[in-house]
């Protein structure tokens, strides 16, 4: 259990006003912690009027949440605001170090306090998908029976962490990682809030951009590192003591800021360094340019969409398996999200830059297209043509065509496409790689097909 979260490891009565009466001495990250759910900075769907967790909180409903998201996107916030609004008690129990004991305790502790005629309890219980099966299945007494009000909170798919039945009896809201305007939003209320830094310092707006770079979505995250940058101000002393420029910035969080502006050359120039790194088969210099976007906040689905559409341009059927390790890196990114998915697009860097390269692919495809815009459109072969419907055969469709799994080596002899481009070839492909294979088997196809001599 994290330092911030280690606040709310209580049962007791006085638990229903956290995040409100913290210490002065309290991490910037706790004492800025939303009280209500108006404060709470982005999740719009969650805040909507009419919206399940404004229902909960707003019409003092009993009903168990489970919130599944990044970190950093307010889901320990949420279980305190639904604590606070709705004047329940808090309890945590950490899915880190508890066991089953210690959550029928809990659960124990809130039905006797129902009995006696008290509060009832939110039971918080943070990272739930480390719980083992017999510890979820320990809760469903106090979900079913309503002692509690369970707010669960993973950051890992919940279909396939949480046990069916818990998943079935809890309301599950999905939370999305901040965007970089709601970690400005957040950076800016605590420099001015009186529980923040009270306006006692300015910051530089090259030093904004690059905290808001580093937090990543993170709304805890962009905090701790604002808090670290006035500290490191207040060090200078004299008249700059309160402003945070960014070379405070990066000395404060150890990192340098990465020259990257999403919208601007930056992004475009490093994207396209990236790609043209990889086709031409220098892994590691295709490798910087991914830290360069991964450190610079870089939208992870953007890089991964631009390995899978290289796959396909630039290495084809000189590897097959190309496509199939850009796909599995981008669904890699969708289920595991970042940091962590920064390993997939390694990975599939390296193996994409490692690959036999061929354009045969898009050549074809490019070639093909030419001939379509050119006009030339020729009716297709009456063999080729739908022979299900009654009076298809006295138009002639499909009347000599040939099933080709009857035919030797499974192959026909017949005109496939248009008069217009009978003689076309689009696909030539290379010598290189796994296509080396295939070029060869191409060539006997084609020349079988088309009823062509070898010597042509």
């Amino acid at each position: 259990m994290t330092d911030v979260e280690g606040l709310f490891d209580t049962p007791s009565p006085s638990a229903g006003s956290l995040g409100v009466n913290t210490h002065s001495s309290a991490p910037l990250a706790v004492r800025m912690r939303p009280r209500t759910l108006d404060e709470l900075v982005g999740q719009p769907q969650l805040r909507a009027e009419g919206s399940p967790l404004r229902r909960l909180v707003e019409g003092d409903q009993s009903m168990s949440l489970l919130l599944w998201g990044p970190p950093g996107t307010g889901k320990t916030t949420i279980a305190a605001i639904v604590s606070n609004q709705t004047d329940r008690r808090f309890v945590e129990v950490s899915a880190v170090s508890a066991g089953v004991k210690e959550v029928r305790a809990a659960i124990d502790a809130a039905r006797s306090e129902l009995s006696r005629g008290g509060r009832e309890t939110v039971l918080f219980v943070d990272e739930v998908h480390r719980f083992s099966k017999a510890q979820q299945d320990a809760l469903l007494p106090g979900v079913e029976n309503r002692w509690v009000t369970l707010v669960a909170a993973t950051t890992e798919n919940p279909f396939f962490s949480v046990i069916s039945p818990l998943l079935s009896r809890s309301l599950l809201l999905r939370l999305t990682s901040l965007t970089d305007d709601d970690v400005r939003e957040v950076i800016t209320f605590a420099l001015e809030d009186e529980r923040g830094l009270a306006g006692r310092f300015t910051l530089d707006e090259d030093a904004r951009d690059h905290l808001v770079r580093l937090a990543g979505g993170d709304a805890r995250r962009a905090l701790t590192y604002l808090e670290a940058a006035a500290g490191a101000a207040s060090s200078v002393g004299g008249e700059d003591a309160h402003v945070i420029t960014l070379a405070l910035a990066e000395t404060a969080v150890d990192q340098a800021a990465v020259r990257y502006d999403r919208q601007g050359d930056q992004h475009y120039d490093v994207t396209s360094a990236f790609i043209k790194s990889v086709r031409g088969s220098d892994a590691d210099a295709a490798l910087h340019y991914l830290a360069r976007m991964v450190e610079a906040g870089e939208d992870p689905r953007f890089i991964a969409r631009r390995l899978v559409i290289l796959a396909s341009e630039d290495i084809g059927l000189a590897d097959p398996t190309a496509l199939t390790t850009a796909v599995a890196a981008a669904q890699a990114v969708q289920l595991i999200g970042m940091p962590e998915a920064r390993l997939n697009l390694a990975q599939a860097t390296i193996a994409l830059a490692l690959a036999p390269k061929s354009n045969a692919v898009i050549s074809a495809i490019d070639r093909a297209s030419a001939d379509v815009r050119a006009g030339k459109i020729g009716p297709v072969p009456p063999h080729l043509r739908d022979a299900h419907y009654g009076g298809a055969k006295k138009l002639g469709h499909g009347v000599t065509y040939k099933y080709a799994h009857d035919e030797p080596f499974g192959i026909a002899q017949q005109q496939y496409a248009p008069d217009v481009v009978a003689d076309a070839e689009y696909y030539r492909p290379t010598a290189l790689g796994a296509e080396a294979t295939l070029k060869e088997r191409w060539e006997r196809v084609r020349r079988l097909v088309r009823g062509q001599s070898r010597g042509r």
